[in-house]
């Protein structure tokens, strides 16, 4: 797993639009809050992308992009934005390689049985292409303010 104060994986993959996006793209110019999560349009998901939605103007005043992440496909995330109205891109992550790097990728157990899958994680990668930020496991319903909350006391 990752740790603060260490550099952020770089990585390179498509967006809903099926644009190419990078992390260099964003170096010196913007804070990324990273976040991977299991699947779109699911419950969980929902919560968070809407609530990451609603803060999305907030985020942009702290110099903050937001990149949503699963391994579904591009087509998947663009219904899912279509649906929802998310204002923010999410990334196409289908053969788990951004995953594996940002050690999200573990094995999870659900009613007895243990399969692999995304722990949903929260990366703040400031505009060094440093983790500022690393938390793995955390719940969805209300954890767009925690992360806006964290990057103003970055300042």
């Amino acid at each position: 797993m990752l740790t603060v104060n260490t550099p952020a994986p770089q990585f390179t993959t498509q967006n809903q639009d099926g644009q190419t996006i990078r992390l260099a793209d964003f170096l010196g110019k913007k804070q990324v809050v990273l976040y991977f999560y299991p699947r779109d349009d699911t419950p969980g998901c929902t919560i968070q992308a809407n609530q990451f939605t609603d803060q999305t103007s907030d985020f942009a005043q702290q110099d903050a992009v937001i990149l949503g992440v699963s391994k579904d496909s591009c087509e998947s995330h663009l219904y899912f934005i279509d649906k929802f109205g998310l204002r923010f891109d999410l990334l196409s992550d289908p053969e788990g390689v951004l995953c594996e790097q940002y050690g999200v990728w573990q094995e999870k157990e659900k009613n007895g049985t243990k399969k692999m899958g995304i722990v949903r994680s929260t990366f703040i990668i400031n505009k060094s292409g440093v983790l500022v930020d690393v938390e793995y496991g955390v719940n969805p319903e209300g954890h767009a303010q925690k992360v806006l909350d964290k990057i103003e006391s970055l300042g």
